[in-house]
């Protein structure tokens, strides 16, 4: 029995291309959600239903986790430097597959892809060789979609429309983790470091299994956590693992900086308190070169440790539906 492709309109269609940066959610073994960002460059094919991104082997354990639980949301959150200009807030969610050998073609076309969205690729001798694996070895992460839910603008007040499957409810409460829901990160330090990062995105895993990222406000802070807001209705209530991703960057993502946390959300009728367990940074220069030169030699770092301890035939493993080799 074949499912025929979702698909979605035009004016969806513009904002998956035409975005710069998205934010990505995965979920974790221990039932909560990791939320990055991402640059996917416009990588979408709507006849088939897919949207996708790409990666590096330099990131293991997202690629893992993803493997292991394919259920993946992407959320097309701003229209800053990017192409479109319409207003929505696009949550999509699928399947994930990845794509770790690519064909040559299919670097190509991502190469020009990037180009339009991040500018030229550097070039000559040195440079070959410095962005050699940063490249050429990439992971490809396509997402068959399941579901599109469409808000009317950015803040996600109102009604989405939705292409698929109803959203279903709010999921239930889970149970909290062995070692306290209180915060493990000192609060008011991580306030401050996302302070210029005005993109502030929250993601949990809905009743159904897919992550649900929606937009938020920090609106205070004690040493219990950091007090959200949201829309109404679409923070769920009681106490889960959730993920909140800051973050900022400018044209062709130069300059960024992402801060990505793990932690407890607790919802008590309008009251949402944030308790922060792990933050991860990821910062890069203004200056292109600069970046060109960071992103090179990290994929190199990166794909050499992965092939010296296992883990690129180990997800290879994982991704073609063997058994992973044993670490």
């Amino acid at each position: 029995m074949t499912t025929e492709p979702l698909t979605w309109p035009d004016e969806v269609d513009d904002i998956i291309r035409g975005d710069l940066t998205v934010a990505v959610a995965y979920n974790t073994p221990a039932g909560g959600t990791v939320v990055a960002s991402v640059s996917p460059v416009g990588l979408a094919d709507r006849e088939a239903g897919v949207v996708g991104f790409t990666t590096s082997l330099g990131f293991p354990r997202k690629l893992e986790r993803i493997l292991r639980d394919p259920r993946v949301s992407l959320a097309y959150h701003t229209r800053l430097h990017g192409y479109a200009d319409h207003p929505p807030y696009v949550l999509a969610q699928g399947r994930a597959a990845l794509d770790m050998q690519p064909s040559p073609e299919r670097l190509a076309a991502l190469a020009a892809a990037a180009e339009r969205f991040l500018g030229p690729v550097k070039q000559g001798r040195l440079w070959d060789w410095v962005l050699r694996e940063y490249l050429q070895e990439r992971v490809f992460v396509d997402v068959t979609v399941e579901r599109i839910a469409v808000w009317p603008d950015l803040t996600t007040h109102g009604s989405p429309d939705v292409t698929g499957p109803a959203l279903p409810p709010a999921p239930d409460p889970q149970r909290p983790p062995k070692n306290g829901t209180a915060p493990r990160v000192p609060v008011g330090t991580q306030l401050r470091k996302i302070a210029d990062m005005p993109h502030r995105l929250l993601g949990y895993q809905g009743a159904d299994g897919f992550p649900v990222v929606i937009p938020v406000r920090v609106t205070g802070h004690d040493e219990t956590g950091l007090q959200l807001e949201a829309a109404p209705g679409l923070l769920p209530p009681g106490g889960r693992r959730a993920g909140l991703l800051a973050h900022a960057f400018n044209a062709q993502c130069a300059g960024l900086g992402m801060r990505t946390f793990t932690g407890w959300l607790t919802v008590t009728g309008e009251r949402a308190l944030y308790a922060p367990h792990t933050a991860k940074a990821l910062a890069a220069p203004a200056n292109k070169t600069l970046i060109a030169l960071g992103n090179g030699l990290m994929a190199k770092h990166g794909l050499r440790r992965a092939r010296r301890d296992g883990t690129a035939d180990r997800l290879r493993a994982l991704a073609t539906g063997g058994a992973a080799p044993a670490r």
